[in-house]
């Protein structure tokens, strides 16, 4: 699960079936595969996976856009991504196959390029800001807070919003070029993503895995159709505000009006089947002590904390204790994590320098011979193949001098706010923060990305200052952060499941910068549908409130102009749910795995903070069908469950598409189903 910025993206997501296959594979994956030739990293890259990864990519940025501008919580997509690319290569092979054409027949290698392509892809809707901080400069964001910063915005547009992406993009990716023989061979990282998803991949191109893979992709077909019918049939019934069944009263109007209530999501019901339970609980009771206990105190306090005539949308009212109090557990919780993960990879690196010191070194033969252990055997073939298509580290340097060199001409011409020496600094300092995050994400699956991006929002924003447009400032300089350290660390993690499944580093690489490039065309243009779509996305009660938006905003107004003008008690109130939200991830770690997985976890607890509850009660009936599912029969819910929750949020996220399309046109829906007291 990620929140706004992938904050953690657990293994539970990628569930590797327990099947005969898998447990062989386990044994020794590369016997399996010794007596099938490796393509080199030209015929890796194939026209049919780049072809398959541009539809894929279209079909998960309107996915992961909705995600990003309704909750901001992005489950990992590399099931789908894997089992969708399998899918339509091994239909492409097999028709190819047929008619007497197949040339190239379909390899793991193939599927790891088609995977890496499309999650690069789609990872720029999250990572390009369309629902936090390019939202967050608009003019619509910007008059729910404070006014007399009306004119520090920027608002979207097509043209600057895809030259911004191109800019900030790639550079990224060559930061950790020159590193990824120390993360991969040297330390051995385990990246538990990038390997579940290379397990995954592997166990598809067994002769039983790819049956099992059939029968996963069947099922995500089913519930893809019936998801997709399941929001058009909704659509004929929400002809109006507060209108059809996203608007159903589940427990009462009472509840309904402290937002909690079911509505009907198929693609939350997914979301919660993938994430954790303790993500969803965490999520529920977050949801539980704002809406149902803060807010109507504080309510009460209406007149003395804060003026009469505030409306509940006033930041200087209600609305500012709802999001600044957010704003506090979610830096809370960045904070220590942050210095977790940074103290533990400093730490790893320091033995890792002593035991080169001692004279250690890593076994490596590049010929392995049939006498090692199965797991030597891999990663002697592995290792070699790895170090086989060298990325020469000239190369990556002088990319990296390129790319900084063009963003710091071009980006004061895009965001006029920003300095060339604000983007200077950026840059000098982005290449360590890059090595990082991706140290830490393989150590502990956690990419930090948005923590880094909001330290650039006080730093460059202080610097800037409010007189010289310090909010946008500060929040394009996020967005150049985020984009650096974000691809850094997904790159390195396709490194990790490229080692694994014998695809080449050159190939991960070509595969991600057209992945990367898709991604700065197909997500500006995906975001502009949504936002001329609906003229109230962004608003609080709009069906896309893209609540990171006004979050990542207020960052940066607290860090041009202090706290001075919170309402009363709101900065004691911060500083509190701040210091609690480090001390509950302090517990978590002093007690161990055994008593932390019933400690709710901070960042997913401050979510419903802004929101409210009623993606929360979705979450928890994903979460809920699981467990029954498990229950009954846990082997084919470990083998089907994510296949069906990819089913289920693909089919409601590919409706938005002609949705918004008939919003554009004009089309209401017929029917406004409302409910009323008596």
């Amino acid at each position: 699960m990620a929140t706004d910025e992938e904050e953690n993206k657990p293994t539970s997501s990628l569930e590797i079936d327990n099947s005969a296959t898998d447990r062989a594979l386990i044994a020794s994956v590369e016997k399996t595969f010794e007596g099938t030739e490796v393509p080199s990293w030209k015929q890796q890259l194939t026209i049919r996976a780049f072809v398959v990864s541009f539809v894929l990519s279209i079909l998960f940025t309107f996915i992961v856009m909705k995600l990003n501008l309704t909750t901001g919580i992005i489950p990992s997509l590399n099931v789908s991504a894997g089992l969708l690319g399998f899918f339509f290569v091994k239909t492409w092979t097999k028709l190819l196959e047929k008619s007497g054409y197949l040339k190239q027949p379909f390899t793991r290698q193939e599927n790891t390029v088609i995977q890496t392509c499309v999650v690069a892809s789609s990872g720029i809707a999250f990572s390009g800001g369309a629902g936090s901080y390019v939202l967050g400069m608009s003019k619509r964001v910007a008059e729910l807070g404070d006014k007399a910063f009306l004119l520090d915005i920027k608002n979207p547009s097509l043209g600057w919003m895809t030259g911004f992406l191109f800019v900030v993009s790639f550079i990224g990716l060559f930061s950790v070029v020159p590193l990824r023989k120390i993360m991969i061979v040297d330390f051995k990282l385990t990246y538990p993503s990038g390997t579940a998803t290379a397990h995954l991949i592997n166990s598809f191109h067994t002769p039983e895995g790819a049956v099992l893979a059939k029968k996963k992709v069947k099922m995500l077909g089913k519930f893809f159709t019936f998801s997709f019918f399941w929001s058009f049939f909704q659509w004929f019934f929400a002809g109006g505000d507060d209108c059809g069944f996203a608007s159903f009263p589940t427990f009462g109007l009472q509840a309904y009006k402290q937002k909690f209530y079911f509505d009907f999501s198929a693609t939350y019901v997914g979301v919660g089947m993938i994430c954790p339970y303790l993500i969803n609980i965490s999520i529920l009771l977050g949801a539980i002590l704002s809406w149902g206990v803060m807010w109507p105190l504080i309510a009460k306090q209406k007149g003395h904390w804060y003026a009469a005539d505030a409306g509940d949308s006033n930041l200087h009212g209600l609305q500012g204790y709802r999001v600044f109090i957010a704003i506090a557990i979610i830096l809370g919780d960045g904070l220590y994590n942050f210095v977790k993960v940074f103290g533990r990879s400093v730490i790893a690196l320091y033995k890792e320098y002593k035991k080169k010191q001692s004279g250690a070194i890593i076994p490596y033969s590049a010929r392995p011979t049939p006498e090692v252990s199965p797991e030597s055997f891999d990663d002697q073939r592995r290792t070699q193949y790895f170090l086989q298509d060298r990325i020469p580290n000239w190369a990556a340097a002088a990319g990296y001098v390129a790319i900084a060199a063009i963003a710091i001409g071009v980006l004061p011409q895009i965001i006029h706010q920003l300095n060339w020496y604000h983007v200077l600094v950026l840059y000098i300092v982005a290449p360590v923060l890059a090595f990082c995050n991706a140290y830490g994400c393989g150590l502990t699956d956690w990419s930090l990305a948005s923590t880094y991006g909001k330290l650039a929002i006080f730093i460059i924003g202080g610097w800037a200052g409010a007189s010289h447009g310090g909010i946008v400032a500060g929040l394009a300089a996020c967005g150049v952060m985020m984009n650096i350290v974000s691809t850094a660390s997904d790159l390195t993690q396709d490194f990790k499941t490229g080692y694994m499944t014998l695809a080449s580093p050159r190939s991960m690489f070509v595969s991600q910068i057209v992945g990367t490039a898709m991604g700065c065309v197909i997500s500006p243009i995906v975001f502009w549908i949504f936002y001329n779509a609906y003229p109230d996305l962004g608003l609080p009660e709009s069906k896309y409130p893209a609540p990171f938006a006004a979050v990542y905003r207020n960052i940066a107004l607290l860090g041009v102009e202090g706290v001075s003008t919170l309402p009363k008690n709101c900065l004691l109130l911060c500083i509190i749910f701040f210091i609690v939200a480090m001390g509950i991830n302090g517990v978590k770690d002093v007690v161990g795995e055994k008593y932390s997985r019933f400690i709710p976890i901070p960042m997913a607890m401050a979510i419903p903070f802004y929101l409210g509850g009623y993606f929360a009660i979705d979450m928890c009936v994903g979460s809920l069908i699981l467990f029954v599912w498990e229950y009954r029969n846990k082997a084919k819910a470990d083998a089907f469950a994510p296949a069906v929750a990819s089913g289920l949020i693909c089919g409601d996220g590919i409706w938005s598409l002609p949705s918004a399309i008939l919003a554009l046109a004009g089309v209401n829906p017929p029917i406004c189903m409302k409910f009323v007291k008596s």
